[in-house]
């Protein structure tokens, strides 16, 4: 997924519109990580960036791509760019 999402809107409060994009992304990874494992593969990984513009995106952890969005909001952006690409995990073993 690589999506810019408003953080205004006219007819809803912007902490409304900030649990929606969240709410968005949650269900997109959920969604993602129910689609069947090729052979080889323990998960699925997920490549993250969040930032005010696809320039301006940092790469991020999973766990802190909703922080990064709130991140973004408190700065005054207008807008939030999400890029979320689905990656094949192999877990390694310990000694």
């Amino acid at each position: 997924m690589k999506k810019t999402f408003p953080l205004t809107n006219p007819r809803h409060q912007p902490a409304r519109v900030i649990e929606r994009i969240k709410k968005d992304v949650r269900s997109y990874v959920k969604r993602e990580r129910a689609k069947e494992l090729p052979e080889g593969v323990d998960f699925w990984d997920f490549a993250c960036k969040v930032g005010a513009t696809a320039d301006e995106a940092v790469a991020k952890h999973i766990e802190e791509v909703v922080k990064g969005i709130d991140e973004v909001a408190a700065t005054g952006a207008e807008q939030v760019y999400i890029e979320l690409l689905r990656k094949p995990g192999v877990r390694k073993k310990r000694d």
